[in-house]
């Protein structure tokens, strides 16, 4: 199942996640997960495994069991580096060890003190606040995300964590117009309005949150899961599938793109069987009730401000 985007590239409707996944596992995650039929995997610089990852996929296109034009690598650019598009854009593809990316996405709509290439700091000042850069504007990143398109380093480009205002204006100054937009939604955090304008205007929308965070989120930010819903439970008792699967299915359903983070080998497999099912109006309509407009993902935690205020 694929998605085909603005440009003609078909993006695969389930990927996965590398956030939080370390160094000696990444090598058996992504062979497990190519074995078991992932075709998808959503990197970042600031996930600080690009290296790991990229080491994983070359003994994957060794050993024949994939090739490179079967996979869709996406990896975004860090906050620090919007004034080095093009110096990040080379430094990931080279610690993945890619001539080209898939998909490459503005990770935050904010731009702050740099901190070297590829570095992904966060710097604060004294006060604990995160260092913002005012001289530099989206507009200006934007422009040097299409260049990475030009000169082939990169066959789409895209956007994450931008609201309704920020994606419109990015599709009023872009030549080459953002392919996706890669936000947090869930049944707890659906963004309806959001989606739908992403969707009205071409923009595919990829959840890059769609169980709600589960334990990772709920280990950095203290924030809960949906997967806990009786709502969600009783769904999955109906229709005798784990309850991440009714999430990851209602997504799919949205016509959005889900990448669910997993290191075990039984959670990868049941990620990825969603397609033997189909959730009825109703019960989409059920969980579209769930809605509590509940964010998980919390950077302010380590920011100092809160940038969705």
């Amino acid at each position: 199942m694929a998605i085909t985007l603005n440009n003609g590239f078909k993006l695969p409707v389930i990927g996965l996640g590398v956030w939080r996944m370390e160094g000696k596992d990444i090598r058996d995650l992504i062979i497990n997960a190519i074995n078991i039929g992932y075709r998808h995997f959503d990197c970042a610089a600031d996930y600080k495994n690009e290296a790991e990852v990229g080491e994983a996929l070359a003994e994957a296109f060794r050993s024949g069991i994939v090739k490179r034009e079967d996979l869709f690598i996406t990896t975004k650019l860090w906050n620090s580096d919007h004034a080095h598009v093009v110096e990040a854009c080379k430094d990931s593809l080279k610690k993945l060890q890619l001539d080209y990316l898939d998909l490459y996405l503005v990770h935050f709509p904010v731009s702050t003190k740099h901190t070297g290439v590829g570095e992904t700091g966060s710097s604060l000042d004294e006060d604990g606040v995160l260092e913002i850069d005012t001289t530099i504007s989206l507009e200006t990143t934007w422009h040097a995300m299409e260049d990475l398109v030009s000169v082939g380093l990169v066959r789409s480009i895209g956007i994450s964590n931008y609201d309704i205002f920020l994606t419109r204006d990015c599709l009023a100054y872009s030549k080459v117009k953002p392919a996706v937009n890669q936000i947090e939604t869930h049944p707890y955090f659906q963004r309806d309005s959001l989606v739908k304008f992403c969707q009205k205007h071409g923009i595919c929308v990829t959840a890059h949150t769609p169980l709600g965070g589960a334990v990772a989120n709920n280990e950095w930010f203290g924030t809960v899961s949906c997967l806990d819903d009786p709502t969600l439970t009783g769904l999955a008792k109906k229709y005798k599938k784990t309850v991440a699967q009714i999430v990851l299915r209602w997504g799919i359903q949205r016509n959005t793109v889900v990448i669910p983070k997993s290191s075990k080998l039984e959670r990868l497999e049941e990620n990825f069987l969603v397609s033997d099912f189909e959730l009825t109006k109703e019960d989409m309509d059920v969980i579209k009730s769930m809605d509590r407009k509940y964010r998980t993902n919390q950077p302010a935690k380590f920011w100092g401000v809160d940038l969705y205020a």
